[in-house]
C-alpha cells in the first residue's frame, strides 16, 4: 500500500501528536527557573561566582589568634649547653686498716660535715695508745730522777768534791730523757689520731651514694673503692661553652661585679630547671672549637639539677634597649628569611620581612619598619597567604607581646 492510500484526515491526526511529542519532550530537558528569579540551575558547575564554590570561601575571613607588636627593652642572652658538676665529690675512704664494725648511714640519705658514717674496730689503737701512754709515764719518771741526781751533782761540784765531767754526763742524761718524753708524746698523740680515725666521718655535707662495702668487711687505707661516695648538691655548678666573641661582654660584667643572671633548661630546652648565677670564666679559649668554659652556680634546693646531667644554659649578658618586640610565634621562617604577617586596618595580612636580633622565651627583638601597636598573625599563619583577609582580636592593652587572643568560635 503506497503511503498515498492514507487519508488526509489520518495524516493530519499523525502530524499533530507528532508536533505534541516532540513539544513535551523540549520541556522536559529546559532547566526549571529558580523560584527566587535566579539563573537557571544546569548539570555544569560554575567556579568563581557561584554561590558556595572556591570563590567564596576564599573571600571569606579566616580565624587567627593576634599578637601586637611592643616597643621595650630586652635582655640579650646566649644559649650553651652545659653539664652539672657538683661543687664536691668525695670518695669516703678509711684512714686506718681494721674492720667495720658498724654503720651509720642509709644510701641516698643527706649528711652533713662531720656526721659519723662508719666505725672500724677501736680496740687495736686503744691498746697502741695505752702503751704509748705508759712509755711517756716511764719516762717522766726517769726524767724527773735525773733532774735531781743533776742538782745534787752541781751542789757537790760547787763544793769541789766531784768532778766536772761528772755534772757534764748528768745534764746530756737529763736532756736525752727529755727528747724520749717528745717522742713518747708524740706516740701518745699518734695512738690518740689512730682512735679517732676509727671513727670515719663525712668530709663534707652532701648526698650519701650506693654503698661500696658491708659490715663486717676488712678495710685497708689503700682500698681504691672506699666505703661510700658523697656529692655536694647544694648548691651546685653547671660547665658549659659559649662563642669567644662573647667574651668581652661577660669579661666586661664579671669585672664590674656585675651579677651575670644564668637559666638552666632541660634536654629539650622547653622546662627551666633551676635560676643562679655566672661565677667564672676559664682562662683560655679553645683553639679547635673557637669556644670558652663558663661555670654557672645554682642555689639547687629543690634538687632539679643532678650530677652529669646535661642542661642548656641561658647566660643573660646584657639586653637591647628600646626595640620593637614581636611574640615569638608570630616570626616565621621563609626562603627568603625571617617574615610576620601584619594585619592592617582592612584586616588584610601582608607579608612583611624582619631581622630576628634575639629571643627570650615568647618574646623576639625584630628590626622592622612596621610600627608599635601593629597586630600581628600568631596562631593560624599556616592557612594564610599575602592579601588574605582575617578575622580576630588583638590582646588587651598592656598585655605582653607574647599574649594571644583566644580565637572566637565559629557558630554552631
Amino acid at each position: 500500500m503506497q503511503f498515498t492510500d492514507f487519508p488526509r484526515g489520518r495524516l493530519l491526526v499523525l502530524a499533530v501528536l507528532l508536533a505534541v511529542a516532540t513539544a513535551m519532550t523540549g520541556c522536559q530537558r529546559k532547566p526549571a527557573a529558580a523560584s527566587d528569579g535566579s539563573a537557571p540551575a544546569t548539570g555544569t558547575k560554575t567556579w568563581g561566582g557561584a554561590k558556595g564554590g572556591p570563590a567564596d570561601a576564599a573571600a571569606r575571613p579566616v580565624p587567627v589568634g593576634l599578637g601586637v607588636l611592643t616597643k621595650e627593652d630586652l635582655p640579650v642572652s646566649i644559649t650553651a649547653l652545659g653539664t652539672v658538676t657538683p661543687v664536691a665529690t668525695v670518695t669516703v675512704k678509711p684512714r686506718v686498716d681494721g674492720q667495720i664494725v658498724r654503720l651509720n648511714f642509709t644510701e641516698g640519705q643527706t649528711v652533713h660535715a662531720g656526721d659519723l658514717l662508719a666505725e672500724i674496730d677501736p680496740r687495736p689503737f686503744n691498746v697502741q695508745y695505752d702503751q704509748a701512754a705508759g712509755q711517756l709515764n716511764r719516762d717522766r719518771a726517769l726524767l724527773e730522777t735525773a733532774k735531781l741526781d743533776l742538782a745534787r751533782y752541781r751542789l757537790l761540784f760547787s763544793q769541789d768534791s766531784i768532778a766536772k765531767q761528772q755534772v757534764d754526763s748528768q745534764e746530756s742524761l737529763v736532756r736525752q730523757y727529755e727528747g724520749s718524753i717528745k717522742t713518747d708524746e708524740a706516740n701518745v698523740a699518734s695512738a690518740r689520731l689512730q682512735q679517732t680515725y676509727a671513727k670515719v666521718t663525712a668530709p663534707v655535707s652532701g648526698r650519701v651514694g650506693l654503698r661500696q662495702v658491708d659490715l663486717g668487711n676488712v678495710v685497708h687505707a689503700a682500698d681504691a673503692t672506699g666505703l661510700v661516695v658523697i656529692t655536694q648538691l647544694k648548691p651546685i655548678t653547671v660547665v658549659g661553652t659559649v662563642p669567644e666573641d662573647r667574651l668581652p661582654a661577660l669579661m666586661k660584667r664579671l669585672l664590674a661585679h656585675e651579677p651575670i643572671p644564668v637559666e638552666a633548661y632541660d634536654r629539650t630546652n622547653a622546662t627551666r630547671l633551676a635560676s643562679g648565677v655566672l661565677l667564672t670564666v676559664d682562662n683560655q679559649i679553645d683553639v679547635a672549637t673557637g669556644t670558652v668554659k663558663v661555670k654557672a652556680q645554682f642555689a639547687n634546693d629543690d634538687l632539679s639539677l643532678f650530677p652529669n646531667q646535661f642542661v642548656n644554659l641561658k647566660v643573660q649578658y646584657g639586653s637591647l634597649p628600646n626595640v620593637t618586640v614581636a611574640p615569638t610565634s608570630a616570626v616565621q621562617q621563609g626562603p627568603d628569611g625571617s617574615f610576620v604577617y601584619a594585619v592592617g586596618e582592612d584586616s588584610t595580612v601582608h607579608l612583611s620581612a624582619v631581622k630576628v636580633l634575639s629571643t627570650v622565651g615568647e618574646r623576639t627583638a625584630i628590626d622592622t619598619p612596621l610600627a608599635p601597636g601593629t597586630q600581628v598573625v600568631v596562631d593560624g599563619i599556616d592557612r594564610l597567604k599575602d592579601g588574605a583577609k582575617v578575622r580576630g582580636s588583638a590582646p588587651p592593652t598592656g598585655a605582653p607581646a607574647g599574649t594571644t587572643s583566644p580565637r572566637k568560635k565559629k557558630p554552631q
